[in-house]
């Protein structure tokens, strides 16, 4: 006598497009995120019979630091974040020697000749966190944008992003974004 199998089948055909379709469904509503980035040009390799490499006054420099601990530290002094964007565009539109005839800052001794001297040095900790390095960038990416809004209002009456290509190069050489990031330590 023949025995017959009881035990009913479990069709397995379609395990396939089940596995398919709940894979979609996680990547189409799972929370991806987005990380943040610096859009910023690097410098052109130093041109042919010109010297690029030349002494900077102390003064044209505002050394920016950021600790372990998150501290931004302008000149050796710990200031808030909120504080970073004044600070800098104070420094960079002093003209101490008033070769800038647009430059509305306050010839200080210890701030920078003019902006086309200007050098921001911004150097951080291997332990500083991502998040605070992007704040404090923005904070002087702000400052300049500042400067070159009120330049650009001030020498064509026009916002930055009404400027044609030609009168935003001209904002952009009176104030040209000058930053160095020193190694970390």
């Amino acid at each position: 006598m023949r025995r017959s199998n009881l035990m009913p089948e479990v069709n397995a055909g379609s395990m396939a497009d089940i596995a398919f379709l709940l894979l979609i469904f996680f990547l189409i509503t799972a929370a991806i995120p987005k990380d943040k980035g610096i859009t910023r040009k690097l410098p052109a390799e130093c041109p042919p019979g010109v010297i690029c490499e030349g002494d900077i006054f102390e003064r044209n420099l505002l050394r920016i630091s950021i600790n372990s601990n998150d501290e931004i530290m302008v000149e050796d002094n710990v200031i808030q974040l909120n504080e970073l964007k004044n600070i800098t565009k104070q420094f960079i539109d002093n003209n101490r020697d008033e070769s800038c005839n647009y430059c509305e800052g306050m010839k200080e001794e210890s701030s920078s000749d003019n902006p086309q001297k200007a050098v921001i040095s911004l150097q951080n900790d291997r332990h500083t966190s991502y998040n605070q390095f992007i704040k404090v960038q923005d904070e002087l990416t702000k400052a300049y944008f500042e400067l070159r809004k009120v330049y650009a209002k001030k020498v064509f009456n026009k916002l930055p992003e009404d400027l044609s290509k030609e009168e935003l190069q001209k904002v952009k050489d009176a104030y040209p974004f000058i930053l160095s990031e020193a190694e970390t330590k």
